[in-house]
């Protein structure tokens, strides 16, 4: 797997999620177990199968977590080039078809959000990929599953 860039906050937001997960919800479901089992036989305790299967998708959560981090590097945002689609910048995109205006926010892993005004997006999306190293003014045909996104690249800003 190739590595990605992270910003500084990204890496430090997915680090203390991992010692939240490990240092205090790990042992509360521990505990859990531990209250479950002593309460007798095992085969007919939905506590304890409950709190077991919680263990099972908080330590594959801890995992997936781990595995973001160890494929991520930091990238200094302000040692990136200006005016060049890369991580840690916010473009703005015209839709040549229908002439929406759209902004996106290219991020590391865990610091995807696509709820808010200005999506923030994986650089390894499809969307993305296709306008990484892209500038003002060029223009981009996307594959997406209902057909092809074209845009022109109306504006580049770096984010710090």
């Amino acid at each position: 797997m190739e590595l990605q860039p992270i910003s500084r906050e990204g890496y430090d937001k997915l680090k203390e999620e991992i010692r939240k997960l490990e240092h205090d919800e790990m042992p509360k479901i521990a505990e859990a177990i531990a209250e479950a089992r002593a309460e007798g036989d095992l085969k007919e305790n939905a506590e304890y199968h409950g709190q077991r299967e919680e263990q099972g998708r908080m330590q594959a959560r801890i995992n997936s977590l781990k595995s973001k981090l160890a494929n991520c590097y930091i990238m200094d945002k302000s040692s990136l080039p200006k005016g060049i689609v890369g991580f840690g910048t916010r473009v703005t995109v015209k839709n040549t078809d229908d002439g929406d205006i759209e902004m996106y926010e290219f991020v590391g892993p865990g610091e995807e959000d696509y709820a808010s005004d200005v999506m923030k997006i994986l650089t390894t999306s499809p969307l993305a990929s296709s306008l990484l190293g892209k500038k003002v003014g060029d223009k981009v045909a996307v594959e997406v599953p209902r057909g092809t996104l074209n845009y022109q690249i109306t504006e580049i800003e770096s984010v710090e």
